[in-house]
């Protein structure tokens, strides 16, 4: 049986999928995040303000799961640019406790909706 996670403090899903899915109670699976401030509706223009803001959906949505950024087993970064990711990195390495660190993909794509520079996915234990 899965669980669908909507949380009020991050941005609605922009298409036909949720923000997280619960899975038999023992993983969640967040969607992609994209810097969207929930409040505004509006991105940040810098990548370490994007990456901030799609780290904090993040937070936003495994808390409304009762999870948190300490249960975060994998993560997926994609970035419009790879010259960004040590600014991203910088902000990333903030969310997360040292010897805690999740396993992590980072990626170039060619474009990512609503033209973010960043989006970010995680996968954590419920």
């Amino acid at each position: 049986m899965k669980a669908i996670i909507s949380a009020k403090n991050a941005p609605g899903a922009i298409g036909p999928y949720s923000q997280a899915v619960c899975g038999e109670g023992k993983l969640v699976f967040v969607s992609g995040q994209l810097p969207v401030n929930p409040e505004r509706g509006a991105m940040p223009e810098e990548i370490s303000a994007q990456a901030e803001q799609s780290l904090k959906n993040v937070e936003n949505i495994l808390k409304a799961a009762g999870s948190g950024m300490d249960s975060v087993v994998k993560t997926t970064v994609f970035l419009s640019d790879m010259n960004n990711f040590a600014e991203m990195n910088a902000v990333y390495s903030r969310f997360f406790s040292e010897g805690n660190y999740p396993a992590r993909s980072a990626v170039q794509v060619a474009r990512l909706p609503k033209d973010a520079l960043v989006e970010i996915e995680a996968i954590a234990l419920a």
